[in-house]
């Protein structure tokens, strides 16, 4: 992690686009993961026949839900395909701002460097837009964790990956679709050695 001195104290450069306006119509891929990579959110299990599936913990089940409740305060958003893992989140989530909501996602308003969404970066209010969201979503998580006393933190951070295109987005979905089939070789895996 390449770190960058702000107010005389080392801090983790942004992963942010620089420029894009993360309030801009596209498609995002995010990544959140539990503080330490802890397996705050259950295990993953193998069948006889080698078929994985996640059993979820109480708060695994509390980040799924919270996850699907996300376009009821955020009316904007609409959700595409998504997993919780046990110390991670994958999802895909397509900001909608400028065209009529419509519950088909495959109506694809796709980013590009050259579309709305490329601003000259502002400071201010952080509202409406993927850190909102996100925040949102993990303080809904972090809420119920500490209300029923379960111990449970996040990451500070998270990862996103701007959509651009049709391919990407088959192919980001597939990753999601099988990522606790590979959950032996996953890098958000802690128990591989070479983590």
């Amino acid at each position: 992690m390449i770190e960058e001195l702000y107010q005389n104290k080392y801090r983790i450069k942004s992963a942010r686009l620089p420029g894009w306006n993360y309030g801009a119509d596209a498609y995002y891929f995010i990544t959140i993961c539990t503080y330490e990579r802890a397996h705050y959110f259950g295990e993953v299990l193998f069948d006889d026949g080698g078929v994985a599936s996640v059993a979820l913990s109480e708060i695994g089940k509390i980040a799924w839900d919270c996850w699907l409740e996300i376009p009821k305060h955020f009316p904007f958003v609409v959700l595409d395909m998504f997993v919780v893992m046990p110390n991670h989140i994958h999802g895909i989530i397509v900001i909608r701002k400028n065209e009529q909501k419509c519950d088909d996602v495959e109506t694809q308003n796709f980013a590009s460097l050259h579309n709305d969404g490329w601003q000259p970066n502002r400071f201010g209010p952080q509202s409406q837009n993927l850190a909102s969201i996100i925040r949102g979503f993990k303080i809904g998580v972090t809420k119920y964790a500490n209300n029923n006393n379960i111990d449970f933190k996040w990451q500070s951070r998270y990862y996103d990956h701007i959509i651009r295109d049709e391919r990407a987005l088959r192919a980001i979905r597939r990753y999601i679709q099988i990522n606790s089939q590979k959950w032996n070789r996953d890098r958000n895996n802690p128990n591989n050695i070479w983590m």
